[in-house]
């Protein structure tokens, strides 16, 4: 949910999703901010962005939350992780990161799984570099490259 508006977080996310794709087929979908939300309470704001989650994913998409309740993991354990996924998920493995207030209950429904990055909350800008660089950082560990030391 939203832009990365921070120029140095959009070109840290913009370097580690070049990494990526050396790797796999990796593409971001941003769904834009809602607008006038001052005054719309965080359980509708929820719904709403829930709404257009839930219309940008396909049928057969294997759906992870990032969500600060979800499964915390370790980097060798993410890419092992990883390594099952690309083998096992049919479609498309969607990594969805939700707006201020979390995720709806129609969206936690629509997900396989939760992961955690941090007990800590992020910025949703700050989430994107984290997660594309642990991405990345699993995907030189499944290929051995020296990016990651033990």
């Amino acid at each position: 949910m939203g832009r990365t508006a921070e120029p140095h977080f959009a070109t840290g996310i913009n370097d580690y999703v070049a990494r990526v794709k050396r790797y796999l087929t990796f593409d971001t979908e941003v769904i834009p901010e809602l607008k006038n939300t001052r005054n719309l309470p965080a359980e509708v704001q929820k719904e709403k962005e829930g709404e257009l989650i839930l219309k940008a994913l396909q049928p057969g998409d294997v759906v992870v939350l990032l969500d600060e309740g979800g499964r915390e993991m370790r980097s060798v354990e993410f890419a092992q992780y990883m390594r099952q996924k690309m083998n096992t998920v049919p479609r498309r493995l969607v990594f969805v990161i939700g707006g201020p207030y979390g995720f709806s209950p129609k969206v936690y429904g629509a997900a396989h799984e939760k992961l955690s990055l941090s007990r800590m909350t992020f910025s949703h800008q700050m989430v994107r570099l984290v997660f594309v660089e642990q991405l990345y950082r699993a995907m030189s560990i499944l290929h051995g490259s020296p990016y990651h030391h033990e």
